[in-house]
């Protein structure tokens, strides 16, 4: 019985075949719905999943649950009446600020039970040099916890010591890029490289850490690689003007050998804090805002943000956009679908001949449903597997050409696959119905 069963099936589709076959331009032109919403879906299912990998990326550079503090420089008021302006410098004395240190970091750390880590960074740039080699590059006054932060892995050697970080040790860590442009051939741990004023001893190599320059310049980062590290305490220590920090104590500048009132000079170039939960992210900044104002007398020079927030906003703004897009694609198949519709209904006004011979001949129902079932399943598939290819085509397209980044997964292929047959499947079967209802007699008076 089963036998039969399969037989009768075999030959309902090698006829369902033979008709789409012979009708080929007709075949195709009912199955360009089902291809631009195949090929659109897995589109933007790739252009979707390449935004998310994007933003997961970008959120592994930043760190979780990080909260970044960056200094503001004050804008200068211009006052034209010099009375007034000397007036107000008793006023202004009282709002003088240090700017962003290291006392606030020590500050927050102690207060803050929220905090895990801490990473307080300094930048300076110098001309470093190595043999016959010379390059101007950041020098980064750094702690431990700063590699831990950014996802830095060290390549070889070893991380600062606690003496080296208490001491102000002439030590440093290069990037990857640093070692390709001054070690080529040689292994740089332990060997000496100048940077600026300084000779520093090479303690180890990071790990290259690959970082596009579109997200670089999102994100507002630097190249880790290219970059040489030192213990925070040697910056200050080696590097730091002395006469600058004789004017943070006193808090009040000269210019032209006349006094200009307070300004803010950062001691850090930034403050990345990291807390337990992803909950308590709000809270913290906020608490950390209200302390810095405190201790910057209520001037405001720091800026606080949460990177992790923001890009998940910009996460959710995309997922919108991905979801229109791909409603927009869902409408196309829904189109399509109808169109495979009508085409199989008029096909069925069409082949009335066919049907009334076939049903003659000893044909059931079921056989002229299955038949008419299988050219629509057949002219669904057949466009799904153009649209898949049209897709992933496309999404190849806009990965080179846009500088989108585009991941097509097996999971969309295997999704578009199963909707278009489910298209073909449930827009096929009003059309089949009305075929199998065909009173044969009729059929065979249109011979």
């Amino acid at each position: 019985m089963v036998q039969l069963w399969g037989a009768r099936n075999m030959n309902n589709l090698r006829i369902a075949l033979d008709s789409l076959v012979a009708n080929r331009l007709r075949s195709f032109l009912t199955a360009l719905g089902i291809i631009f919403g195949v090929g659109a879906v897995i589109a933007m299912l790739a252009i979707g999943r390449g935004a998310k990998e994007e933003i997961m990326n970008q959120m592994k550079l930043v760190g979780v649950n990080n909260i970044v503090i960056k200094p503001l420089e004050e804008q200068k008021k211009e006052e034209d009446d010099k009375d007034a302006k000397a007036k107000n410098v008793e006023q202004e004395k009282k709002k003088f600020s240090k700017g962003l240190s290291l006392d606030d970091a020590h500050s927050i750390r102690r207060m803050l039970p929220t905090v895990e880590a801490i990473s307080p960074e300094m930048i300076l740039e110098h001309t470093v040099i190595y043999g016959s080699k010379t390059r101007t590059l950041k020098i980064v006054g750094v702690e431990p916890a700063f590699f831990d932060l950014n996802n830095i892995a060290l390549a070889e050697g070893k991380m600062f010591n606690e003496e080296q970080m208490n001491t102000g040790d002439a030590v440093c860590i290069i990037g990857a890029g640093v070692k390709r442009k001054f070690f080529i051939s040689e292994d740089p741990i332990g060997k000496t490289i100048k940077c600026g004023p300084q000779w520093l001893k090479i303690v180890a190599v990071t790990d290259e850490k690959l970082i596009s320059s579109a997200t670089k310049e999102n994100l507002g980062i630097r190249d880790y690689n290219m970059d040489i590290y030192i213990p925070i305490r040697t910056t200050l220590v080696r590097y730091r003007n002395p006469a600058i920090r004789i004017q943070e104590q006193q808090g009040w500048f000269s210019e032209g050998g006349q006094d200009v009132g307070p300004q803010s000079v950062h001691q850090l170039d930034q403050l990345v804090i990291k807390v337990y939960q992803p909950e308590q992210l709000t809270e913290s900044a906020g608490i950390i805002s209200r302390m810095l104002k405190r201790r910057h007398s209520d001037v405001a020079d720091f800026e606080v943000s949460i990177p992790e927030q923001l890009l998940q906003q910009q996460q959710k703004t995309k997922d919108v956009f991905n979801i229109v897009l791909s409603a927009i694609a869902g409408i196309s198949l829904l189109v399509g679908g109808i169109g495979i519709m009508n085409i199989m209904l008029a096909s069925v006004l069409e082949r009335t001949k066919e049907i009334g011979i076939r049903m003659a001949l000893g044909a059931q129902k079921k056989d002229i449903v299955m038949q008419f079932l299988f050219e629509a399943v057949l002219i669904s598939l057949s466009g799904g597997i153009i649209g898949i290819i049209l897709g992933v085509l496309g999404a190849y397209f806009v990965d080179k050409a846009a500088d989108i980044k585009t991941i097509v997964s097996a999971l969309s292929i295997i999704l578009s696959f199963v909707l278009a047959s489910a298209v073909g499947l449930i827009f096929g079967i009003s059309p089949a119905r009305k075929a199998a209802n065909q009173n044969p007699i009729e059929c065979l008076r249109h011979a």
